[in-house]
């Protein structure tokens, strides 16, 4: 049974005088207890998006959500605004991007984890705080009993993102979404968060959606890949089988544009052209197409139709073929 059921999620964004635009167009899927699961693509995708309309956190004036998110059975996007805040914190957590201006400047980092505690537990304040050093020093960050007096600002950036991640877990929630939880650090942070979360998955059997454009973060941590292009998920498949044979040309082109340590010296990458903003509208086309070099006519004519290949969704007319299949062309 999958604890998260997402089906055709759809996030209009409308302004006055302006065209509404489709962030999030139609998204389906899965999380099972204990899975994670990745949802990779370059910025302007959609992935945020899809994260904030699963948590109830989209403004409600200028974007219209539709489409259903079943948690355990109970539609969260049919939730009140009180239904929905007793739902967030205590069983669905989030790690947002930019801790920095997640942390409120002006309250002190213990505070901040133990008012989560206070909020769903109804833990008196020094409970509270004690149990927030505790949490913060489950996440790693050293000295916790002074921590729990300092500001944002008195932290560096990996003890900002270990208090966020501490934050989101206070209560143990079965659902835990992380948003490139690893932006602006250095390697080996990065390399101590991803440890802390996939730790925690494997001990409390938490369910995990990652979002990321880095691949390498994917590799490491997620079991399913969503790969998303306009809004709209273009590749999903288990990932050794996504790494070893991607088929959208999407997909190929974000594994082709990674650095490899095994590659010949002087050997040239090779990047996606254009930019995200260089797409056609779903309704009409492939949104990839103006940057395919796979695209044919149809591609620019008729909207690609999703179909599973084995365990594969695939969203495409002219995929990639896989190394097996082109090996048995070149020798006929």
């Amino acid at each position: 049974m999958a604890l998260l059921e997402v089906r055709d999620l759809t996030v209009v964004f409308q302004r006055r005088g302006e065209q509404p635009f489709t962030a999030v167009d139609g998204v389906s899927f899965d999380v099972e207890p204990g899975q994670t699961v990745g949802l990779v693509g370059e910025s302007g995708c959609g992935k945020s998006v899809t994260s904030l309309a699963i948590m109830g956190l989209l403004p409600k004036r200028g974007a219209t959500v539709t489409g259903s998110v079943k948690f355990e059975d109970t539609d969260l996007l049919r939730l009140s605004g009180n239904q929905m805040r007793d739902r967030r914190g205590r069983d669905l957590g989030m790690v947002f991007q930019d801790p920095l201006s997640s942390l409120n400047p002006v309250i002190t980092i213990g505070v901040q984890v133990a008012e989560v505690l206070e909020r769903h537990q109804g833990m008196s304040r020094k409970k509270a705080l004690t149990e927030a050093a505790g949490l913060l020093d489950k996440v790693g960050i050293p000295d916790p009993n002074r921590r729990i007096s300092e500001y944002p600002h008195q932290l560096s950036g990996g003890m900002r993102q270990r208090a966020l991640i501490a934050m989101a877990l206070a209560c143990k929630p079965r659902l835990l979404i992380a948003d490139e939880p690893t932006t602006a650090l250095d390697v080996t942070i990065q390399a101590q968060i991803l440890s802390l979360l996939k730790g925690l998955v494997q001990d409390t059997g938490t369910a995990l959606i990652m979002i990321t454009h880095d691949l390498g973060v994917v590799a490491g941590l997620c079991d399913e890949v969503n790969v998303l292009y306009g809004g709209r998920v273009v590749e999903r498949a288990e990932r050794h089988e996504l790494f070893a044979e991607p088929r959208h040309p999407y997909t190929h082109g974000l594994l082709a544009s990674i650095p490899r340590l095994d590659a010949p010296r002087g050997e040239r990458l090779m990047p996606i052209t254009g930019s995200v903003s260089d797409n056609i509208p779903w309704d009409s086309a492939c949104a990839f197409a103006p940057r395919c070099p796979n695209a044919l006519d149809v591609c620019r004519e008729v909207t690609p139709e999703q179909e599973w290949r084995g365990s594969r969704l695939l969203r495409c007319h002219n995929p990639v073929q896989p190394a097996a299949a082109e090996t048995e062309e070149a020798s006929v």
